[in-house]
């Protein structure tokens, strides 16, 4: 699939207002030997009409950015900063204030749909309990729409297997279950985390095609977190690299493809195969492991792995430095 959203692209799409709106987000876990940061300092906006994706290793905190915005942080969990969505400060929000946007106005689609979905309830029941409760809708008008959208998402004979349980469809299935429920009071922000992880990659590319159409047509924002950069290749307009619970770079998703920045992205890029590459070169990996975090880090979370990494990338935490078009880099060795 070409990469076609230049830096260009991006700079108009800014020039609208935020519907989504993360600054100096940080998410603490209270643990037995202290205190774990696994989110520290985020910022972004996103924008109707928009897919954001943020890719990085498993432990990055991708998960944990959603998480905070959806109000669903773990009990010994501390968020901090601010999100706002729609202009409307949602961080720590009551749950009252939350169930009010969450399943209408913001969606999210779950890693793994097994564990998403009730086993213990029918599907035609859990799709339509969020049009009655949030849209007031009957239960007859509540399952037509429930049908009409299990046939948007490509699942056949959808008026009989409505009323199946979860465990009787397959993954591919299932997953299109949790757009399809994720999608059907039409919301304005759609969050995505790892939404094609367990299945194969024919299944793979179907679900992704199905639910870009969706979220193009209804204009939707999407934030999307992977550590695939297929997916996004495939589905972003920007995306931002995470490591460390940090932001490394951002970028249009051409200029991160064509020419990655930080030494992150280079090592994500190299150990990446691509078809429309065909330029010979060998697959490298990133040595070492990610670092476990812990409190309040100092310097660079990637320095330890960096082979260009100086005497100052271990003491001094380079700021993310924003340039034109919405680049940005957060290395002292490059600018944006």
């Amino acid at each position: 699939m070409p990469l076609t959203q230049t830096s260009a692209d991006v700079a108009v799409r800014q020039a609208a207002a935020p519907i989504l709106s993360a600054r100096d987000l940080t998410v603490d876990f209270k643990l037995e030997h202290g205190v774990m940061r696994a989110v520290d300092g985020v910022s972004f906006d996103v924008r109707r009409g928009e897919v954001l994706g943020i890719v990085g290793e498993s432990g990055s905190g991708k998960s944990q950015i959603l998480m905070a915005a959806m109000g669903l942080t773990a009990i010994n969990g501390r968020c901090a900063g601010s999100v706002t969505f729609e202009g409307q400060e949602i961080l720590n929000a009551s749950p009252e204030k939350l169930d009010k946007i969450r399943g209408s106005s913001m969606s999210m689609i779950f890693q793994d749909p097994m564990t998403s979905l009730n086993p213990y309830m029918r599907v035609v029941d859990q799709l339509t309990e969020v049009l009655v409760a949030h849209q007031g809708k009957s239960k007859a008008e509540a399952v037509d729409i429930a049908v009409e959208m299990l046939e948007r998402v490509r699942i056949p004979d959808a008026r009989r297997r409505i009323s199946l349980y979860p465990h009787e469809f397959s993954g591919g299935m299932r997953q299109r279950v949790m757009i399809a429920m994720a999608l059907l009071c039409k919301p304005a922000l759609l969050f995505a985390d790892e939404p094609t992880t367990a299945l194969d990659v024919t299944v793979q590319a179907q679900i992704l095609d199905l639910l870009n159409g969706l979220v193009r047509e209804l204009n939707a924002a999407v934030v999307i977190v992977t550590h695939d950069l297929g997916v996004i290749a495939r589905m972003c307009d920007r995306v931002i690299v995470l490591y460390g619970g940090r932001i490394m770079e951002e970028a249009a998703i051409d200029d991160l493809f064509e020419n990655p920045r930080h030494p992150y992205s280079q090592g994500l890029m190299a150990a990446t195969p691509r078809l429309d590459d065909n330029t010979a070169h060998d697959l490298r990996t990133i040595p070492g492991s990610p670092r476990a975090l812990a409190g309040k880090m100092s310097g660079c979370p990637f320095a330890p792995r960096c082979d260009r990494r100086i005497e100052r990338c271990t003491v001094e935490t380079p700021a993310l430095q924003r340039g034109a078009g919405g680049r940005a880099a957060a290395c002292h060795l490059v600018t944006p």
